[in-house]
């Protein structure tokens, strides 16, 4: 990742959502991406001001990163979990928290329709239940059944 990854801007709608959900949240990266390449990813693009920590995959698993932050700090219902794969549903899973999923091949719609209603709907308390279930099952979905690196 670190010789690859250059200059590669992140996905339209990341910088307003992150802009207009630091208004009101406290926000982390978790990524199983080594630290030193989300560092720079990030400060490259300007978003780390918009985070409290960066956390890497030598700070540990996704699902201990939610745990350290969010565990007796906030209530499940006000954490939400934004991920595309599979195993970031499963963090918040693992920690009983909300998940919002960014749809493989339709990351930018996935961004916008976070921005313009997921992140509302979230900070309203009207997030979980129905409208939660319809995006994960949308998100299952869209899964393909062989990844492409096994192909």
């Amino acid at each position: 990742v670190t010789d690859m990854v250059h200059g590669v801007p992140p996905f339209p709608h990341v910088r307003e959502t992150l802009e207009k959900a630091s208004e009101k949240a406290d926000m982390i990266v978790v990524s199983a991406t080594p630290c030193e390449a989300l560092e720079r990813e990030w400060a490259e693009h300007d978003l780390a001001k918009y985070v409290s920590i960066i956390a890497g995959q030598e700070m540990g698993k996704k699902a201990q990163h939610l745990e350290m932050a969010t565990d007796g700090k906030y209530p499940p219902e006000k954490v939400l979990m934004v991920g595309d794969a599979p195993g970031d549903m499963k963090a918040a899973r693992a920690n009983g928290v909300l998940f919002y999923p960014i749809m493989p091949g339709h990351e930018s719609e996935s961004w916008k329709r976070f921005h313009d209603e997921a992140l509302d709907r979230f900070f309203s308390g009207t997030y979980a239940g129905e409208y939660e279930d319809a995006l994960v099952e949308e998100f299952l979905a869209s899964l393909p059944e062989t990844p492409p690196w096994k192909k």
